[in-house]
């Protein structure tokens, strides 16, 4: 199973901001949308950046209340690791597994065309494995 089979079945919706939000602004998004990341887009929507929980509590934990009105440039993750809709399953659990992020921006051509979380990612891979059994029991009775 790649992304695209994860991106069709759950929609290509991403939660996106701008360099100059603040993490106020953030803050309210993640709430509203009950998501765990944002992604950060530049002038011409390339991914500038990515932005979780994990990193506004470290922000917030440095710089106190005061970083609430700070840019969300200064506290997202510039170098973000994306995938595209080819990519695997099991090579997505690995590389979010080694680099500890839960969430991972989709691009084909440069575009911006999706997200996944690791919970998508596990939801899928349950299913696929749950077919495999179901099949392997299905071979079993009639063989």
């Amino acid at each position: 199973m790649n992304i695209a089979q994860i991106l069709k079945a759950k929609g290509r919706a991403v939660a996106t901001a701008r360099p100059d939000a603040t993490l106020l602004d953030i803050i309210q998004k993640l709430a509203q949308k009950k998501i765990g990341a944002v992604v950060v887009v530049g002038d011409k929507g390339e991914v500038a950046g990515i932005i979780s929980e994990r990193d506004i509590i470290r922000r917030l934990g440095e710089g106190g209340d005061k970083a609430l009105a700070e840019p969300v440039s200064q506290a997202m993750t510039s170098t973000v690791i994306t995938c595209t809709e080819s990519s695997t399953i099991e090579e997505m659990m690995e590389v979010m597994t080694q680099g500890r992020f839960r969430h991972v921006p989709v691009v084909e051509d440069g575009a911006l065309v999706g997200i996944v979380s690791i919970g998508d990612i596990v939801k899928h891979h349950i299913a696929e494995v749950e077919m495999e059994v179901m099949a392997m029991r299905g071979y079993f009775v009639t063989g």
